[in-house]
């Protein structure tokens, strides 16, 4: 009889063991089962950049009151955005605030850093405009406007973004216009040296959307920190009247070109759109060709949406714009 029991006892034992050892065998097999995904599947989701927004898009709202300007950050993050680009002229009645425009100027530093840190979005850049011609014949001019951008290259620093935007204006004559050019840039690229601050170049229409001339000039300043923004939409040459802005294109610089002999010097990149037809592609840019040229140039840093629709509302504009960036992502070889 004892010798009974303790046989029984064995085979319980022994069974015990059997279907514990199958359950922990089958349940480590579910578990390689779970986590077995195959690579390509996740890398097809992730696009080869970063999604930015710039502050350009909300221009309208923002002028017309129905946006502050210190929200920014907030609306971006809403929107599903990682970096910030700001722009300085939707800034200006907060600087002219009190008798002391230094003080102004970091207390909009301060509001504008919280904020960024309160939704966790990357400050990335501030669009400086209305700061003085820096490619101005008239040397005291031109370096009225150097000045004027350095406090800008300050508000970078502060802020923890890696680039200033500037525009090249001030002269018809590609001659002077470049020679100007280059003096300022060195100039502004080398105070924004020490402090980490890339100055990047805008084709914002005539010279500088002339991109053989535009990268003769970066080539010729020949500093790691000064680079170009290629925006997809900005090629206009000429204008009726001879104006600036706001009037019709009469000479346009082909985009894809210019966007192409761009990139090597891209530090940035801009997706301007204007409207879009009933598949979501813009109606006036390629961005299936517009993105390969990017993604072929070997770029992976931010591409910031600017919408400069009219018909569409803003927040649509931008969101359109985005899908279309990363659907248009998916496609690319």
């Amino acid at each position: 009889m004892k010798y009974y029991f303790v046989f029984k006892n064995l085979k319980i034992l022994v069974l015990t063991l059997f279907i514990i050892g199958f359950i922990s065998c089958k349940s480590d097999k579910d578990k390689k089962e779970e986590v077995v995904v195959p690579k390509e599947s996740v890398q097809e989701e992730i696009p080869f950049f970063k999604l930015s927004l710039a502050q350009w898009s909300f221009n309208k709202h923002i002028r017309n009151g129905e946006m502050s300007s210190l929200d920014f950050a907030q609306k971006a993050k809403e929107m599903g955005f990682e970096g910030l680009e700001y722009v300085s002229q939707l800034y200006s009645n907060y600087l002219t605030k009190g008798d002391n425009p230094k003080v102004a100027m970091q207390n909009l530093l301060d509001t504008l850093k919280m904020k960024s840190e309160k939704y966790g979005l990357r400050n990335l850049g501030i669009m400086v405009d209305n700061e003085g011609d820096l490619s101005s014949p008239d040397e005291e001019k031109r370096m009225r406007a150097v000045e004027n951008h350095k406090k800008w290259i300050d508000a970078g620093h502060f802020l923890g973004c890696y680039y200033i935007r500037v525009n090249l204006f001030g002269s018809d004559n590609p001659k002077i216009w470049m020679e100007n050019s280059v003096k300022s840039l060195k100039q502004l690229a080398t105070y924004a040296k020490e402090k980490s601050i890339d100055i990047i170049v805008e084709n914002h229409g005539y010279l500088s959307s002339n991109t053989p001339y535009l990268i003769q000039v970066i080539n010729k300043v020949n500093m790691s920190n000064c680079g170009v923004l290629p925006d997809f939409g900005n090629f206009c040459l000429k204008r009726e009247g001879g104006e600036r802005w706001n009037t019709k294109c009469i000479e346009e610089y082909d985009k894809y070109k210019g966007v192409a002999e761009m990139m090597p010097a891209a530090k940035a990149v801009s997706a301007k759109s204007y409207d879009f037809d009933q598949n979501g592609n813009e109606t006036t840019i390629d961005y299936l060709r517009m993105l390969q040229i990017v993604k072929d140039a070997g770029y992976t840093g931010f591409i910031g949406v600017e919408y400069e629709g009219n018909r569409l509302n803003e927040e649509d504009g931008i969101i359109a714009t985005k899908e279309l960036l990363l659907n248009t992502a998916k496609k690319l070889n």
